[in-house]
């Protein structure tokens, strides 16, 4: 299986952290039963009807706010009337004025040295100011505030699992922190009982949602029948959506991103799809070259879909699921952007108001990958974290055709989170090439 060629084969590293590759605890999560498992599947009736399904949704999302919320050229929702320039020159600046633009927000990371100004017309914004903005100043970096939303479905159960009793006597498995970007977590929830959240966003308000619940719960919850891979561990989880039609915007996710660096996060999941963006690449390549790690949903819009971002990004480890036959998801994308294959159905995660569900979809793949790599990699460091991506890739179950491909990527990992099923290591230690 060939490796990418910013993964650096780190021996003594590799070997060291293929040794932590394990889920902690002995409780895997219950397959749910396979009539439940096809009703919440069918999201499309065809592969032809699946990409209709995210432009259904932004539609309703700008249906629902047209005041706020806007289409670019693409089709892809915007916050309306706003443009991103990430770290503008004066020229840049100069020709925004000359254009009718004005500075209506801006941020600056310092961590990753990156200034974001949020432009805004003084009236409504004309189709070509973009495009016009980088003839002006072509070193500068220009775009629309793009909205990126989460993917996947749950379903409520009816027979939830009670609570596992705290474990006063800790665990044998070293400290783990992990970093979330997402909606709301209802950290009331019991599955959340051993582990500690820090939260962000939303001015300190508690806007729990089913989304970013459930991710979370995949993360480091833990209940009878339901164990997340960093059970108990330490998760920071920054909330971009606050409940706002023009949630998941690029500068959310900046603000986000600038918390978890300032918190030295090391590993990011980010179970969040939508298009390119001239400002989130800037900043995901000012995180990777630091040595941080993201992790994301490759998105359910099917395998003839367009790449979806930021998992297609250079450096991001991307993540599809598979059912509990191993079988990737109908809805889910191809590309080369695949470099993990993980469970992503028949699952169970936490649900908010203390309930449960049955989910399915990319973005409830991608916490179990992203938590196998925070038990790696506990600080931001780039060889550290391309020996961690190695060691994981080393683990994984070959899947698909031999090596490396555009469904499974290097392969399946987190299989033994389904009963009866157990990982697998290539015999002879080696990713196959």
């Amino acid at each position: 299986m060939r490796v990418w060629m910013w993964i650096i084969v780190a021996a003594a590293c590799a070997n060291s952290a293929h040794a932590q590759l394990h889920l902690p605890g002995g409780a895997p999560l219950p397959v749910l039963p396979q009539k439940l498992t096809q009703t919440i599947g069918q999201t499309a009736a065809s592969l032809e009807q699946l990409s209709d399904v995210r432009r259904l949704q932004i539609a309703s999302l700008i249906r629902a706010n047209p005041r706020s919320v806007a289409a670019d050229p693409h089709g892809n929702p915007i916050v309306r009337d706003e443009l991103l320039a990430s770290s503008p020159s004066a020229k840049g600046l100069e020709a925004a004025r000359a254009l009718g633009l004005e500075i209506v927000r801006e941020q600056t990371i310092e961590d990753l040295d990156i200034h974001l100004v949020v432009l805004k017309p003084r009236t409504n914004l004309r189709t070509k100011t973009l495009s016009r903005l980088r003839e002006a100043d072509p070193a500068g970096t220009y775009d629309f505030n793009h909205i990126y939303l989460g993917g996947g479905l749950g379903r409520a159960l009816a027979d939830a699992p009670p609570p596992s009793e705290k474990n006063a006597g800790g665990t044998d498995r070293p400290a783990s922190r992990v970093g979330l970007i997402d909606a709301g977590v209802d950290i009331a929830h019991p599955v959340f009982h051993d582990a500690v959240i820090h939260s962000w966003g939303c001015g300190n308000r508690t806007l729990p949602s089913t989304h970013g619940t459930a991710v979370a719960s995949l993360l480091v919850g833990q209940a009878a029948g339901l164990h997340g891979v960093l059970a108990g561990a330490e998760l920071f989880a920054a909330n971009v959506y606050c409940d706002a039609p023009t949630g998941g915007a690029v500068d959310a996710l900046a603000a986000a991103f600038s918390w978890l660096a300032q918190q030295r996060v090391a590993v990011i999941n980010v179970s969040l799809v939508g298009p390119d963006n001239a400002a989130l690449a800037q900043i995901v390549r000012a995180l990777a070259v630091r040595g941080y790690l993201l992790v994301a949903a490759v998105g359910n819009d099917g395998p003839a879909a367009p790449p979806l971002y930021p998992a297609s990004y250079p450096r991001v480890v991307g993540v599809t699921a598979v059912d509990s036959h191993r079988r990737v998801l109908i809805e889910a994308a191809r590309g080369k952007q695949v470099m993990f294959a993980a469970p992503g159905a028949d699952m169970l995660a936490a649900d908010n108001g203390g309930k449960y569900s049955a989910v399915r979809g990319t973005s409830f793949a991608a916490p179990i990958v992203a938590g196998l790599l925070a038990q790696i990699l506990s600080a931001p460091d780039l060889s550290a974290s391309d020996a961690a991506v190695e060691a994981l890739a080393l683990h994984a179950i070959d899947l698909g055709p031999a090596g490396r491909d555009l469904t499974y990527g290097f392969g399946l990992v987190g299989a033994e989170r389904f009963s009866g099923s157990k990982e697998e290591t290539p015999t002879d230690g080696r990713i196959n090439r």
